[in-house]
């Protein structure tokens, strides 16, 4: 287990190709690239197209994972190994919200391997006992049913957060806002323009203005803006 990367994800059992894809891609997109796969139903899965084409860009994860035989040998170098699993065992590791352990997790500088089960059975009861805590993800008590990589991206974005995150890149500076002249201008456009179709009686005009400079005021229109709605005003014009 690298000591760069100290995460580890396990699909145990994963029966269909696609799944392991979207799990690759939600590893990669948190900064994770450790996975192994115990016993999958397809040996070749990490190859297969469907598994290639929902990896989607992260197919250097596909290249790097390991299939193996047992759970025992996925968790070789793992230091704390999580099980995910809905339903709480009687005699397996406590359950625990992902967001309630991690921060006691990451700060205890583990080598943490999360395991996942198959989509249709889970995890098995030895499978769970063989870890050290058991997480499930808070949903609404009538309907917890999760897609396998929908879970993988819940707990790897989950942890990923209590490790630090990353910084979210700030937005570009928004374009310069048009000021009162250029909107007053675009107001007097589209008066004739509404007038020109029909739309507009200039001898009863009523409140349809000041109705209209209040949007334009609360869209707080940007230069390229104002040119764009004066380019439609231009065509009313043309009709």
């Amino acid at each position: 287990m690298s000591t760069a990367d100290p995460t580890r994800f396990v699909l145990v059992g994963t029966s269909h190709p696609g799944n392991v894809g979207a799990a690759a891609r939600a590893m990669k997109v948190m900064g994770f690239s450790d996975l192994v796969l115990v016993a999958p139903r397809h040996a070749d899965v990490l190859v297969q197209e469907d598994t290639v084409a929902l990896a989607s860009g992260a197919a250097d994860i596909l290249v790097r994972a390991r299939v193996v035989a047992t759970l025992s040998e996925a968790l070789e170098g793992v230091t704390h190994a999580c099980a995910t699993a809905m339903t709480p065992r009687d005699f397996g590791p406590r359950t625990h919200a992902p967001r309630a352990l991690f921060p006691e997790l990451a700060a205890g500088r583990q080598r943490v391997g999360f395991v996942f089960g198959s989509e249709r059975y889970g995890l098995s009861n030895e499978d769970v006992y063989r870890c050290h805590s058991c997480l499930s993800i808070p949903t609404p008590a009538d309907y917890g049913s999760l897609n396998l990589a929908q879970a993988v991206q819940l707990i790897a974005y989950d942890w990923r957060q209590a490790l630090g995150g990353y910084p979210v890149t700030p937005r570009t500076p928004d374009p310069a806002l048009a000021d009162a002249a250029a909107v007053q201008g675009l107001l007097y456009h589209w008066q004739r323009a509404l007038v020109h179709i029909g739309h507009l009686d200039p001898a009863a005009p009523k409140k349809l203005l000041p109705r209209v400079n209040q949007l334009l005021n609360r869209a707080q229109l940007t230069e390229e803006e104002v040119h764009l709605l004066r380019g439609i005003a231009t065509s009313m014009l043309k009709r």
